[in-house]
């Protein structure tokens, strides 16, 4: 909770939307500091949990029911296909439909919005990436002698995580056509939506 309450005293006024992996605690956490944010499960964490309960000869058809659980148009859909899921595998694997049940809240946060902004807010992989790339860097160097010899040391070793900037022009234009829909979504919160 110190970093929540660190970032709100940096100035952060507004935070829309936390993606988490299941971190227990967390969404009362962030809804304690930042009272409209909307915790949402990583879809990806819940598919990887998901097939850590099932016998790897199952996966492809596991996957395959999964997909209609997360890429369903409604809540009511993905319930549907949820208890589809939990009538074919609850059997053989009761944990599935448990763990569903217990994230099931954090994830239909991920259905009330377009197909734009499900692709960004899909997983907190690349943000994991970034966390374990830094991670390495301090590792490796020990210490350093000020705080800001350290954030010059991340912010150099960034730009070489994408030499070739393909990275970035992917994200960019799978970011463009999610920034327009979230300033319709929440563009009440979103001010600097109105100068898009």
């Amino acid at each position: 909770m110190s970093v929540l309450t660190d970032l709100q005293n940096r100035g952060v006024r507004d935070v829309f939307v936390v993606v988490c992996d299941g971190l227990k605690g967390l969404p009362d956490s962030v809804n304690a500091v930042f009272s409209q944010a909307i915790v949402q499960a990583c879809v990806i964490h819940l598919i990887r949990a998901t097939l850590g309960y099932a016998s790897r000869k199952y996966w492809d058809q596991l996957a395959g029911d999964l997909h209609r659980i997360y890429n369903a148009p409604t809540v009511e859909a993905a319930w549907a296909a949820f208890e589809e899921l939990e009538e074919k595998w609850g059997g053989p694997y009761p944990a599935i439909p448990n763990l569903w049940r217990a994230a099931w809240e954090e994830f239909t946060a991920f259905l009330a919005y377009d197909v734009e902004i499900r692709r960004v807010l899909f997983s907190t992989n690349a943000i994991e990436t970034l966390n374990a790339r830094y991670w390495r860097a301090v590792t490796a160097k020990g210490h350093f002698p000020t705080q800001q010899a350290a954030l010059k040391t991340l912010y150099l070793l960034t730009p070489g995580m994408d030499p070739k900037g393909t990275g970035q022009a992917r994200w960019t234009m799978r970011w463009k056509p999610a920034l327009n829909a979230f300033a319709v979504t929440i563009a009440d919160r979103m001010p600097a939506a109105e100068n898009l």
